[in-house]
């Protein structure tokens, strides 16, 4: 670990700061303009895994189903990114296809939101605590205003899976168009890591006989113990793509020390390193969400972040645990600002 905390290799987040590295630790100065965190109201609780998109005025984010109850995908709108509320579910429940694949699950997980050749493509994955067991599938829609006669979605079944006994799992999707137009998804928590795979841009699915790229891992910390990595986003940016991923654990509350970090690569099969050259394959990875010291604020394991080009800024929307609210997960949303070696710094 350095002791400017850019770069880290196995575990966790010590009691060391850095201005605009963690969640917990930007500040405004008086007289600057609020964060947009601290101007969040409405319907913020209960969201986990979000990610964000705009159509026309509107901004939206979705997250996984479960935590508030329901099965279906949560999905929030807002005209301003201060004040959100309910908009419902785009599906109420699990997928035949995906139901009849993973015959326990409860709910839909860990959606990624893009609008393709003038469709929203949904991606979402559907598996049970722990499982190695997964599908990821997505649905498309013309609009997302469900009062326009056009609103609708179609879904296309299975993309990807993994099964028991295999060696990495296919949830938490994310799709990117890279430099050159072609189409990628990736995915994967813990177990071998982060996957990538390219995409025939017709159907959406893997290209035939397209083989899985590593892009990200994070080694035990101990031999036998579990290698917590998990949440890819991609996003391409000035010649470069950055690989943001969620370390250690979530679900765990108050307790939970999930924290995001980012490497960048100039081919978008990797080898993604950290500022300091460190590659993310071996679990390193440059800071831009934690909570510092682990422990010490309102706001826990802030991670599994969404990236989203606003115009003329860049967001970076994530869940974090509220302590004053029984450590539910809850929205969370920031600006990005590129420092000039051109990494990002969360303006939390």
């Amino acid at each position: 670990m350095s002791g400017s905390l850019t770069s880290l290799s196995r575990r966790g987040l010590l009691s060391i700061g850095v201005a605009g590295a963690g969640a917990a630790l930007a500040r405004p100065v008086l007289g600057e303009p609020a964060t947009l965190n601290a101007q969040l109201s409405g319907y913020l609780d209960g969201l986990h895994d979000p990610v964000m998109i705009r159509d026309g005025d509107i901004y939206h984010v979705f997250g996984s189903g479960g935590w508030t109850g329901k099965a279906g995908l949560s999905w929030r709108i807002s005209n301003d990114l201060h004040s959100w509320r309910d908009n419902g579910s785009p599906f109420d429940s699990v997928p035949d296809w995906a139901a009849k694949a993973i015959p326990d699950a409860r709910a839909i997980w860990a959606p990624d939101i893009q609008f393709v050749d003038g469709l929203f493509r949904l991606y979402y994955s559907v598996s049970t605590a722990g499982s190695m067991r997964s599908v990821t599938g997505f649905a498309t829609s013309p609009t997302l205003d469900r009062g326009s006669a056009r609103y609708g979605w179609t879904d296309h079944g299975l993309v990807v899976e993994s099964f028991a006994g295999g060696t990495y799992n296919v949830i938490d999707a994310n799709f990117v168009v890279d430099f050159a137009g072609d189409h990628w998804l990736a995915f994967g928590s813990y177990w071998s890591g982060l996957k990538l795979v390219a995409l025939d841009k017709k159907s959406g699915k893997p290209k035939a006989g397209a083989p899985i790229h590593p892009i990200a891992y994070r080694p035990p910390a101990a031999p036998g113990g579990d290698e917590p990595v998990e949440g890819a986003f991609l996003f391409p940016r000035d010649g470069y793509y950055y690989l943001f991923v969620s370390y250690d654990y979530c679900c765990r509350k108050e307790k939970s020390n999930y924290y995001v970090a980012v490497g960048r690569a100039r081919s978008i099969t990797g080898p993604y390193l950290s500022k300091e050259g460190e590659p993310i394959l071996d679990g390193h990875g440059t800071v831009v969400l934690a909570e510092t010291p682990w422990g010490s604020t309102n706001w826990r394991g802030p991670g599994h972040c969404g990236l989203y080009r606003d115009r003329t800024r860049d967001l970076i929307v994530y869940h974090a645990y509220d302590v004053a609210n029984a450590a539910r997960p809850t929205l969370r949303l920031a600006e990005l600002a590129w420092d000039k070696e051109g990494w990002p710094i969360a303006l939390a």
